[in-house]
């Protein structure tokens, strides 16, 4: 599933227009972004929670050349699945 296919799901399960439907979607991922980029934390009980983990610099390689690079540091956002959704992936028919 992509953005539109959830824009699309939303919308005809609530009865939404699309442009409504897409409001609320991109709503819904500012707000995540925007807390992720406090260094917030994001939990969705029975799904998974969002947090955003730093990473200090070090030295790479590039895999094109060879040559040693030096990485600056970041932040990346990652996603840690709910013990609740694992339970439901794995459940057999």
């Amino acid at each position: 599933m992509n953005k539109s296919d959830l824009i699309e799901a939303l919308s005809s399960k609530l009865n939404l227009t699309e442009k409504k439907a897409i409001d609320v979607v991109n709503l819904i991922f500012k707000g995540f972004t925007d807390e992720l980029k406090k260094n917030g934390r994001i939990e969705i009980r029975g799904f998974g929670s969002f947090v955003v983990k730093k990473y200090d610099s070090y030295t790479g390689r590039n895999p094109k050349t060879g040559t040693k690079i030096q990485v600056e540091p970041k932040k990346l956002p990652f996603f840690k699945v709910g013990k609740e959704l694992k339970v439901r992936v794995d459940k057999k028919k």
